[in-house]
């Protein structure tokens, strides 16, 4: 559906893309994920037909774009921005907008409007006045514009960011469903690893302008890289000492008596990541084939929505995610005594 290749972007003496070349396919969802100031807004700009790159080629459902075709991108693409920009009226006529631009007949911008308000759950709030809605509620309304175009690709540039759980957990749901109903294909610009991990087909890591790493999100988050690490506040990494056992796995000493069990052969120094989604917790010990289990007390616990983020004390710290259901059935606490175990598979090396 798009291709980048060799695309270079610079603002006078700024390289914002350095010889990018990448490809998205027609009807998956494709998040470039990186730090902030990465580039991830220029590509979208670019691949909207907002911008044009300084070097390089653009191809959009194989045909090569310039300025002459630019007006073929913009028809058959919609940016939401990051930062919504509302006009100062109803919700009904913020969505209209586009529709009414391109001569739709006024019974069928009523259905479409109808329609996407439906999907991004605001439907009864034709009348209110969009600027006095909450931020979250705001962000759909700008999503619900860009849905009545139905145009073959959506990009989205950080959609859910400073949004709370509920608003955040709609937006993602609109972006499956319109990804899935629609065969839409979706681009979003993130640095939320965990919404890109869990909504994308494929990504691509931005890093200074540059991709990085371009692959499935087991490929890039499950073994993260020095890339990743370099710009992601990963938790559960470990440096220490790793010795081959004659199984085959390697015990790894972090120092402080704690020693963690991987399905890897290495000696030497190591650095380690182990995915908090990954460990399993308990209040009593548990019997299993998982080579590494730790006695530990809680030292921090954060609300995160339908999950609570837990810091484990176990000798050294570990962080843990679990459902709220299971936080409420365990009866978790400051200062709680509680297990980690997780297994020798899922110890990463960086």
């Amino acid at each position: 559906m798009i291709e980048f290749k060799n695309v270079t972007k610079k603002f006078g003496e700024i390289t914002a893309l350095g010889n990018v070349s990448l490809k998205v396919l027609k009807g998956e969802i494709f998040t470039i994920i990186g730090p902030n100031g990465s580039g991830k807004t220029t590509i979208l700009r670019i691949m909207a037909g907002v911008d044009m790159p300084t070097s390089g080629e653009i191809y959009f459902n194989r045909e090569r774009i310039d300025e002459d075709n630019l007006s073929e991108v913009r028809k058959n693409s919609t940016l939401v921005f990051q930062k919504t920009v509302l006009f100062n009226t109803t919700v009904h006529k913020n969505v209209e907008y586009g529709l009414k631009l391109r001569g739709y007949p006024k019974k069928e911008i009523e259905e479409k409007v109808r329609e996407v308000l439906r999907i991004v759950k605001l439907d009864g709030y034709e009348k209110r006045w969009a600027k006095k809605l909450s931020g979250g509620e705001q962000q759909r309304v700008s999503l619900a514009r860009a849905l009545t175009l139905n145009t073959d690709v959506l990009l989205l540039d950080e959609p859910t960011t400073n949004l709370d759980p509920k608003n955040a957990s709609i937006i993602e749901e609109t972006i499956s469903w319109v990804n899935r109903e629609r065969k839409t294909t979706v681009v979003m610009a993130t640095h939320n690893m965990f919404q890109a991990e869990t909504l994308t087909n494929r990504a691509a890591l931005l890093i200074g302008g540059k991709i990085a790493q371009v692959g499935t999100p087991p490929e890039i988050f499950r073994t993260p890289s020095e890339h990743l690490a370099s710009f992601a506040r990963l938790e559960n990494v470990f440096s220490g000492t790793s010795t081959v056992l004659e199984g085959g796995t390697s015990m790894i000493d972090l120092g402080n008596g704690l020693t963690i069990e991987a399905a890897i052969r290495r000696e030497g120094k190591v650095t380690l990541f182990v995915r908090p989604e990954d460990i399993i917790l308990s209040k009593k010990q548990v019997v299993s084939s998982a080579r590494n289990a730790f006695r530990g007390e809680v030292t921090g616990i954060s609300d995160l929505g339908d999950t609570v983020k837990l810091r484990i004390d176990a000798g050294k710290e570990f962080v843990v995610r679990i459902t709220k259901r299971s936080f409420k059935e365990m009866q978790l606490n400051i200062g709680s005594e509680v297990f980690l175990t997780f297994k020798a598979t899922s110890v990463c090396i960086i």
